[in-house]
């Protein structure tokens, strides 16, 4: 009901005696101009379960009823001491009583026996309100608590806290059609800002209810859409009849404009309120921090200096939503320091950080204090009131038990984000109830954006020096690469390896059959098999893999968790023939954790599914198997630097299918060169045949002596010639001949041509093959040396007989030996004259031939003309 000038009390609170407060029904309280308690009836003690002298002397508002701390009770007081006048009555809702109590409030200025001033206080009970059923729930489950029985931790997340039915009871809420703006909802106590039942407010239009500048501009912000999820309209509204203003936020959401107004202080003296200058000065302090922890430290201590909580927490959230307060300011005698501690994700489960991340700051004044429910209109329809984003949302029972446990009565949490993602929270900690002005909540969100803001900067920063060394090692890689046609000689042999990049220990290259290991890595064979399971293990399509504790994924590798317990890996190309691998080893390490993380959570009972943990005793926690992890953009790295290798893989491939081609096509052509070579050395071996026949025809037909010896010999040099080419052309190969094959033909034909009673003996070492030129020459030098034993070596009846040897003298060497059976050579056959019979053309073709290929001529009597040509 709405305030109103109560009617003189039956008795003179001014004149009684104090004995006699005791005997009135009524609590009675008795103030002094700063809250401190002179007086306390035994009414006063019964209802609030306190002695007198617990707390005579004492402030009322902070100390023995710190609830009351708010506009609505002590901004009441203050405003009446600066009125120099108070008689007023309303109504209030003890939570925290031995039982919740709603009572009526008279708060007046009068006197104590007529001489000392005073504000006088007194308490009606109106209704006694028991805990409210969601409270009853928890305690009940927990007075039943399953130790025996853990569950599955994300029952927790199913709690539907975005709808929780009631909001704080420092706040009024109406929540009304976003279309037609008529009223279908409001909470129970509505009464302090206008009267429902006449007429009845359910299906009035909100310009009804509230001031019609207000809602034309919540129609305005509709009609542009700026009053959509996380965005709110404020405004200060005064109504008929009611002296105070209301602080007012609208938004929208889900199809509803839900408004909600709370009471400002009367004076901003009243409660401590942070001002723009206060706001700018810490913004600038933050600043100028130059690291995360100092950030984080400066955040803290600004924040608590704005709000008054007695401890804030800047609280970061890790890769799997652990979450580890990283900085702490705390008034000295805190009880507890959580600094450096860890908890578990079960802690702010999973819907509680998808509130977060959309609403970005919640404020709880009294954690005891009794919610306020909503009353839904007749046929309002759409089922529950989804609060996600109003500021006065009541938590959710399990959550406030927590706070319970963990010896927390105010509160503060509001969402740091960064780059769009949930990185942790700014968390205020009070161990009474404690009220925070809107403007203060209002600048210690500006105040932790501006820390968010200000991690970003940091992390950037770090992130990108570090990335740009690791870029510019990539480059140098991928420069590499794209000189080398052998990628694992170019990742694993240069001045720049692998092991550059990830602070890897170790690194290798799997690709195919082959293992290329570098650093401190497993066995090659580990590695390999690390490889298949790799490529089962890896979905298709994804071409990374990345982890901080390896030897769990794979227990194989456990006994070399020392130097592998992270592993950071990327196929290069869709068949996962070729895999780059990264290596880091165990960093053994200790982890203090706010209470064990192992220990299950536990079941509720009736409508409460699970239960909060209760200790928060610091627990240590030794970590084995684990590596630094691996940052995301890393794994990108490392993906993107596999494409670049798949390259150089591609081109690889393409070069040896292209030389494949080549050398198929260059082996047909040597085919045909081949056949080619041998069937123009047939041809040349036919036409010098057929010159040699000429020539011996030709022979016939002369008279003369010399001429007829000059047209043999000539016959005889065409058809070694020939030889030469007929062992060419029957050879396997087009640029060797058999020697020994060759002189024997050679040797037959030239016995054939010197007529009867002419032979020659051969010894010739089969196989002996040597180059087209030196063939063709020793062949010409054979015959010389043959016909010349037949014309001069021979007996008087026209009988001679030659003796020819081929061998190999030494490596690369052959030995041709002609000699005779005749007189051998006279002593001065050096002599210029005694050689002018063997100065013809014959021994100046021999001269040629042996200075064609290098050879060497020896003569010795043995006793007849011997000749050994070495080759």
């Amino acid at each position: 009901m709405p305030p109103s000038q109560a009617p003189e009390p039956d008795v003179d609170l001014d004149v009684i005696a104090p004995d006699a407060l005791d005997r009135l029904d009524q609590g009675v309280i008795g103030l002094d101009s700063a809250g401190t308690v002179v007086a306390f009836s035994e009414g006063a003690s019964a209802i609030s379960g306190l002695s007198r002298e617990a707390v005579l002397g004492r402030d009322y508002f902070r100390d023995v009823m710190p609830g009351t701390n708010v506009p609505s009770f002590r901004g009441r007081f203050l405003a009446g001491a600066r009125r120099g006048a108070l008689d007023e009555s309303f109504d209030y809702v003890f939570g925290r009583l031995p039982q919740p109590l709603r009572a009526r409030i008279h708060m007046r200025h009068g006197q104590i026996a007529g001489t000392r001033p005073v504000t006088w206080l007194t308490i009606d009970p109106v209704e006694s309100l028991g805990a409210d059923r969601s409270r009853e729930a928890v305690m009940a489950a927990i007075g039943r608590r399953v130790r025996a029985e853990p569950v599955d931790a994300s029952l927790c997340e199913r709690e539907p806290i975005h709808i929780p039915g009631s909001i704080q009871p420092n706040a009024v809420m109406l929540a009304a059609d976003a279309g037609t703006l008529l009223v279908t909802a409001y909470s129970a106590n509505v009464d302090e800002i206008i009267d429902p039942i006449q007429p009845p407010l359910a299906g009035r239009p909100l310009a009804d209810v509230l001031p019609a500048d207000f809602v034309a501009a919540i129609r305005a912000r509709l009609a542009g859409g700026s009053l959509g999820d996380g965005a709110s309209m404020r405004r200060t509204l005064t109504f008929p009849d009611r002296a105070a203003a209301y602080h007012a936020v609208a938004h929208t959401h889900a199809g509803r404009l839900i408004v909600e107004l709370e009471l400002e202080p009367d004076s901003a003296d009243d409660f401590a309120t942070a001002s723009q200058v206060d706001t700018e000065l810490a913004v600038g302090r933050l600043r100028e921090a130059g690291t995360l922890a100092d950030a984080a430290r400066i955040a803290a201590l600004e924040i608590r200096a704005l709000t008054g909580f007695e401890a804030v927490l800047v609280y970061r959230f890790d890769a799997d939503w652990n979450g580890e307060a990283v900085a702490e300011d705390k008034v000295p005698g805190w009880s507890r320091s959580l600094l450096g501690l860890r908890f578990p994700a079960s802690d702010i489960p999973a819907q509680a950080r998808a509130l977060y991340t959309k609403a970005k700051s919640r404020f709880v004044i009294d954690r005891d204090s009794v919610p306020v429910g909503l009353v839904a209109a007749p046929g309002a329809g759409n089922g529950p009131i989804d609060l996600t984003f109003a500021q006065h949302r009541t938590l959710s029972p399990i959550h406030l038990e927590y706070q319970r446990n963990l010896g927390v009565n105010g509160s503060m949490s509001i969402s740091i984000m960064v780059e769009g993602r949930l990185w942790g929270l700014m968390i205020g900690h009070h161990r009474r109830p404690h009220y925070v002005t809107p403007e203060t909540r209002a600048a210690a969100t500006v105040l932790t954006d501006a820390f968010a803001m200000r991690v970003q900067e940091i992390e950037s920063r770090r992130l990108w020096a570090e990335r740009q060394a690791h870029l510019d090692v990539e480059g140098r890689l991928v420069r590499g690469l794209t000189r080398s046609d052998d990628f694992v000689a170019a990742l694993t042999a240069g001045t720049t390896t692998l092991l550059d990049l990830f602070s890897a220990t170790g690194a290798g290259i799997v690709s195919g059959e082959r293992v290329t290991l570098i650093g401190r890595t497993p066995p090659a064979e580990m590695v390999a098999a690390i490889a298949g399971w790799l490529r089962s293990r890896v979905p298709e399509g994804e071409v990374g893999y990345s982890s901080d504790s390896f030897s769990a994924d794979y227990p194989e590798a456990g006994p070399h968790r020392e130097i592998a317990s992270g592993l950071l890996a990327a196929f290069v190309d869709a068949s996962r023939e070729n895999l780059l691998l990264w290596f880091r080893p165990e960093v053994p390490s200790t982890v203090t954790w706010g209470g064990d993380p192992r220990k299950p959570v536990l079941a509720g009972s009736g409508p409460v599914a699970v239960l909060p943990r209760r200790s928060f005793e610091r627990w240590v926690e030794e970590r084995t198997g684990f590596a630094a992890p691996f940052a995301e953009w890393q794994v990108q790295l490392a993906g993107s630097l596999a494409e670049a290798v798949e390259g150089v893989v591609l081109r690889q491939r393409r070069k040896i299918d292209e030389l494949t081609t080549l050398l198929a096509e260059k082996e047909r052509l040597l085919e045909q060169k081949d056949l080619l070579t041998r069937e123009i050395d047939h041809r040349v071996k036919n036409s010098l045949q057929i010159v040699s026949a000429f020539l011996q025809m030709q022979r016939r037909q002369i008279a003369d002596g010399e001429a007829r010896q000059a047209f043999a010999d000539t016959s005889a040099r065409v058809m070694s010639v020939a030889r030469v080419h007929d062992s060419l052309y029957q050879a396997d190969r087009f640029d060797e001949v058999d020697l020994g094959q060759t002189i024997e033909n050679l040797c037959n034909d030239l016995a054939g041509l010197a007529g009867d009673g002419h032979a020659v003996d051969l010894s010739a070492e089969p196989g002996l093959m040597v180059p087209y030129r030196k063939a063709v020459a020793l062949s010409l030098i054979a015959t010389e040396l043959v016909t010349n034993a037949f014309k001069y070596a021979a007996t008087p009846e026209g009988i001679g007989r030659v003796e020819v040897s081929v061998s190999a003298s030494g490596p690369g060497e052959v030995q041709l030996r002609v000699c005779d059976d005749g007189a051998g050579l006279p002593d001065d056959w050096a002599d210029a004259r005694a050689r002018s019979k063997g100065s013809g053309l014959g021994m100046k073709l021999i001269r040629a031939m042996l200075d064609q290929i290098n050879a060497k001529l020896t003569v010795a009597n043995t006793p007849g003309a011997c000749f050994t040509i070495t080759a």
